[in-house]
């Protein structure tokens, strides 16, 4: 696996790479040696390579996309994922989750209906808990029914962060109208 951190406007982000490409993507950190520190709580095995991406190759142009939209653009990261570091399920979740339109909001609930799994609103949960590649595959778009944001790892401040960026902001009670 090969390695790089990436300088954004909101602070350091490391992302790591495969043959058939990003396997993992960090939050943005303070320091780069915390954000390399959170791709391993990500799963990354240590051993990796540092080693950015070649300009021409598909994702020498991440570190342009984090900068727009960590600047308030719209960005869809339409970059290759490396799919294989996931359960058949979790693809099939995350694949429905990395659809998600910019701004636009899904519940748990429809999500599991849209993956072919109606009653797995719990078990999208675990899915998305296990997702590496964080903007991506938005799972900061994925919220509960009743309006909530429910989980992000263990940076729920940055859910909150990420939607208020795409224009998406709770209304009373701290809760998020769904469908965008």
């Amino acid at each position: 696996m090969k390695v790089w951190t990436i300088p954004t406007t909101s602070g350091w982000v490391s992302a790591a790479r495969t043959e058939n490409g990003l396997a993992a993507l960090t939050l943005p950190a303070a320091t780069e040696g915390e954000s390399l520190a959170r791709l391993e709580q990500l799963g990354v095995p240590k051993g990796w390579r540092f080693a950015p991406p070649d300009p021409g190759q598909p994702l020498a142009g991440l570190e342009a996309a984090l900068n727009r939209y960590f600047n308030g653009q719209r960005e869809d990261f339409a970059f290759p994922v490396d799919w294989s570091v996931y359960t058949p399920f979790q693809q099939r979740v995350l694949r429905v989750v990395r659809a998600i339109p910019y701004g636009s909001l899904l519940s748990y609930g429809q999500v599991a209906l849209l993956a072919g799994f109606p009653r797995a609103a719990r078990a999208v949960g675990g899915a998305l808990g296990s997702n590496r590649i964080l903007l991506v595959i938005p799972c900061h778009r994925v919220i509960r029914g009743d309006g909530t944001p429910g989980g992000f790892g263990a940076h729920p401040e940055w859910k909150v962060r990420l939607l208020a960026a795409e224009g998406i902001n709770a209304g009373p009670g701290g809760k998020y109208l769904l469908g965008g």
